[in-house]
């Protein structure tokens, strides 16, 4: 109820953090509405597995320092997300250093750790770079937006990725 578009989100566990990043797995190209939306149930989601969400809408552009279309759609979006934070590179979402010199105003930045990705391109590359080369075990996609807990695996799936999907669900499913 009151969530009009189905998305994901991938937990990212890594040695010291876990981190979520959405949409990854669903919506090809989210309009800046639905990426606005993805924002707000990715947080709950987050939520829902331990995660404190600081939640960034990702883009090439910190703040003002861009423009174009895309760019817009992410601004956009932060009005219907109302409470998040962004547009932010994924530098200035992660790292206080580069937060403080590109976005010193920001209760998010340098601190983020849910990261909407503007389109499936951008999320499905940047869950596989940081599973692949920065060893992060990779728990997903997590459906959201259905009435009832429904997840996916990819054709490549482990059976340690089976069995962290079952677990998700099953977690998913007790919480109704």
């Amino acid at each position: 109820p009151g969530v009009s578009v189905v998305s994901s989100i991938f937990l990212m566990a890594m040695k010291d953090r876990v981190w979520a990043f959405g949409d990854c797995a669903v919506n090809p190209n989210p309009t800046a509405e639905q990426l606005g939306e993805i924002a707000v149930v990715s947080a709950k989601t987050a939520s829902q597995f331990g995660i404190d969400p600081r939640v960034a809408i990702l883009s090439y552009s910190t703040g003002t320092s861009g423009f174009g279309p895309d760019v817009d759609r992410a601004v956009a979006a932060l009005e219907v997300a109302k409470k998040l934070d962004g547009p932010l590179q994924f530098d200035a979402a992660v790292d206080p250093v580069v937060a403080a010199k590109k976005m010193p105003e920001s209760t998010v930045a340098g601190q983020a750790n849910v990261f909407i990705f503007p389109d499936l391109d951008a999320g499905n590359i940047g869950y596989k770079t940081a599973q692949r080369t920065g060893h992060a075990l990779a728990v997903g996609p997590i459906l959201q937006g259905l009435n009832k807990p429904v997840n996916d695996l990819s054709r490549g799936a482990t059976v340690a990725d089976i069995v962290n999907t079952v677990a998700i669900t099953a977690i998913q499913a007790g919480d109704k």
